[in-house]
C-alpha cells in the first residue's frame, strides 16, 4: 500500500464516527430542542458556546450510554445520558463544564450521568482548574433508583473536597429539584436567571400534601425567591445570555485555584487618582444616608463592581472589583438600608463573603458606617449571638491582606467585628469626622451621666451639655488615633491612593494559623 494512503473503509469509519456525535449533540428526538427553545430556554451545548471561548470546548465521554434496565429504560439508551461534560477556556484560562440537557431524561441524574459529573470534577481539582455546573435536571432519575441517589453523593462529596481549592460556581438554568439542589448550595457562588430557574427540596404538590399551602413553582423556589428571601442566589439576571456573560466576568476576577493569584490586568485609571466626589456623596451628618455602592464605585477601577447577593441582607455590601488593576474584596455597610446595622442575614452574608475572599487570596477592603447591631427580640432569639459571630471568626481567621476605612461611625461591637485593628486588620485607616465609640454621644450621655441629668433643675440643657462633653473627651475624630487604634486619619479624597499603596505594601503578606485540623466556626 502506497505510504500515506488511508487503508480501505477508514472514510466509513470517520462517516460512522462523524454521524455518532452529531447524533450524541442534536439527542434523540429532533423535537426536544423545539420544545426546550419554546420554554424560552438554550440547550446544554448553546450554552456552552456562551460560556466558553469560541471552539475551546473539548467534550468528554459523549457517546457515554446507561446500562440501566427496568421500566423501559433498557430501549432508550441515548449518547451523553443526559448530561455535557468537558472542558475549554474563558479569557485563554482553563474552566471545566458539566451542563446537564433537559432534552434527555429531563435532565435526571443517573448512574451513568452521575460518573460523567464525578470525573469531570476529579479533573478540574487535578488540573487546579474552575468548575462551572449548568443546571437543567429534574432531579435523581427514579427509575434507576438506590443508585441515582448514590450518584449525588458522589457529587456532594467531591464538591465539599473542592470547597477552597478551586472556585465553584452553579447556574440554575431550568428545574434544580430534590437531592440536586443541594449541589449549589455547596459551590462558592450560584447564579439564577428569572422565569428560568427553579430551585426547592420538595415540589409544590408535596407542599400542599402535606402542610395545605398552596404555592406557585416560581412562589416556592423561583429566582426572585432565592435572590431575595433564601439567599441561595447569589447572582440574579433577566436572561441566560446576560447570565452567562457575568459568569465569565466573575471568573476573570478569580484565580484558577487557591495556589495561584488572582489575574492582575492592566489599569488606566490612574492608582493615585484624588476622588473629589466622595465629599458630596457622604454626608458629614452620622444621622443622613448614602448609598455605599456609589463610594465603592469612585474608589476602584473605572467605577466596575460585581456585586455579590445585592438583592439579600442589602445593608451589608460585598462586591468584587479591582483596584490598580488588582482583584480585591470589598466589605461596606450599606447607611440607605436599615441605617447599615449588623443583623443576623448581614454577618452572614459577610461571613460567607469574606470566607471565599480568603480562601482565593483577594485582598479585603472594608468600609465602616455601623451604628452597631440590630436589636430586637426576634433577633436575639434567632442566634444574632453565635451568627453575628460569624462574621466575626471570618474576619479573625482571614489571613489576605486587609484594609479597613472607618467613614463616619463606628460603634460597640460591630466597630470590633468589622475588622478592626483588635481583630487583626493590617492597616486601620479613619476619614475626619469619624466617631468610633461605644455608642453614640446620645445614648452614652443618657447612660452615663443618668443621675445627673435626673437631678438637674433643666434635664433638657443637662443632657445637652453632658453629650458634648461625651462627644469632646472619648467620640472626636482623633481618639482612636491617639490610642493607635487607627494608623491614620487620611483626606477622603485620597482614600483610592492610599488603599492602592497599602495593597501593595501588602502583597507578598504571610501569615500562619495554628496548626489544626480545621476549625470550629459558629453555627
Amino acid at each position: 500500500m502506497p505510504s500515506g494512503q488511508a487503508p480501505a473503509g477508514a472514510h466509513d469509519r470517520l462517516k460512522e464516527l462523524s454521524d455518532l456525535k452529531e447524533l450524541a449533540r442534536r439527542g434523540p428526538d429532533p423535537g426536544a430542542t423545539e420544545r426546550q427553545h419554546a420554554k424560552g430556554r438554550l440547550t446544554a451545548h448553546e450554552r456552552i458556546e456562551l460560556l466558553l471561548d469560541k471552539r475551546s470546548f473539548t467534550e468528554v465521554e459523549a457517546l457515554r450510554r446507561h446500562r440501566a434496565t427496568g421500566f423501559g429504560l433498557e430501549a432508550r439508551r441515548p449518547y451523553t445520558d443526559g448530561v455535557v461534560t468537558g472542558w475549554g477556556t474563558v479569557e485563554g484560562r482553563t474552566v471545566f463544564v458539566c451542563a446537564h440537557d433537559f432534552r434527555i431524561f429531563g435532565g435526571t441524574l443517573g448512574e451513568a450521568h452521575a460518573e460523567k459529573i464525578h470525573k469531570i470534577m476529579d479533573m478540574a481539582v487535578a488540573a487546579g482548574a474552575p468548575l462551572v455546573s449548568l443546571n437543567d435536571g429534574a432531579g435523581a432519575r427514579i427509575q434507576e433508583g438506590v443508585l441515582a441517589q448514590a450518584g449525588y453523593g458522589g457529587i456532594f462529596r467531591r464538591h465539599t473536597r473542592a470547597s477552597g481549592v478551586i472556585p465553584q460556581i452553579s447556574v440554575i438554568l431550568g428545574p434544580c429539584a430534590g437531592g440536586a439542589a443541594y449541589a449549589p448550595a455547596l459551590t462558592d457562588f450560584v447564579f439564577a436567571v428569572r422565569d428560568v430557574s427553579q430551585m426547592f427540596i420538595t415540589g409544590p404538590d408535596v407542599v400542599q400534601a402535606v402542610t395545605g399551602e398552596e404555592v406557585t413553582l416560581n412562589g416556592l423556589g423561583g429566582a426572585d425567591v432565592h435572590a431575595e428571601v433564601s439567599g441561595v442566589a447569589h447572582f440574579l439576571y433577566d436572561d441566560e445570555e446576560t447570565c452567562l456573560a457575568e459568569v465569565r466576568y466573575l471568573l476573570s476576577l478569580l484565580p484558577s485555584n487557591n495556589r495561584d493569584l488572582p489575574p492582575a490586568v492592566p489599569c488606566e485609571d490612574p492608582a493615585d487618582r484624588l476622588c473629589e466626589a466622595v465629599l458630596d456623596l457622604v454626608p458629614a451628618d452620622g444621622s443622613r444616608s448614602y448609598d455605599i455602592r456609589r463610594v465603592i464605585e469612585e474608589l476602584v477601577d473605572d467605577g466596575d463592581i460585581m456585586e455579590v447577593h445585592a438583592g439579600w441582607a442589602p445593608n451589608i455590601v460585598c462586591a468584587l472589583a479591582r483596584m490598580d488593576g488588582q482583584t480585591v474584596g470589598v466589605v461596606a455597610n450599606q447607611p440607605t438600608v436599615m441605617a447599615g446595622v449588623l443583623d443576623i442575614k448581614a454577618s452572614e452574608k459577610g461571613a460567607r463573603f469574606v470566607q471565599f475572599c480568603d480562601a482565593f487570596s483577594i485582598p479585603l477592603v472594608t468600609l465602616v458606617d455601623v451604628p452597631g447591631f440590630l436589636p430586637g427580640v426576634d433577633q436575639e432569639h434567632e442566634g444574632i449571638i453565635r451568627r453575628g459571630a460569624k462574621l466575626l471568626y471570618a474576619y479573625c481567621n482571614a489571613t489576605v491582606p486587609r484594609v479597613s476605612v472607618v467613614l463616619r461611625k463606628a460603634y460597640g461591637g460591630a466597630y470590633i467585628v468589622m475588622d478592626s485593628r483588635s481583630i487583626g486588620v493590617d492597616v486601620a485607616l479613619a476619614w475626619p469626622g469619624n466617631e468610633i465609640a461605644v455608642m453614640g454621644a446620645e445614648g452614652a450621655a443618657n447612660v452615663v451621666f443618668r443621675r445627673d441629668i435626673a437631678e438637674a433643675e433643666d434635664p433638657e440643657a443637662m443632657r445637652r451639655q453632658k453629650i458634648e462633653e461625651y462627644k469632646r473627651e472619648l467620640v472626636h475624630p482623633y481618639y482612636a488615633a491617639e490610642r493607635g487604634l487607627v494608623d491614620d486619619v487620611i483626606d477622603p479624597r485620597e482614600t483610592r491612593a492610599t488603599l492602592i499603596r497599602a495593597l501593595a505594601m501588602l502583597r507578598a503578606k504571610e501569615a500562619d494559623l495554628p496548626r489544626r485540623k480545621h476549625g470550629n466556626p459558629p453555627q
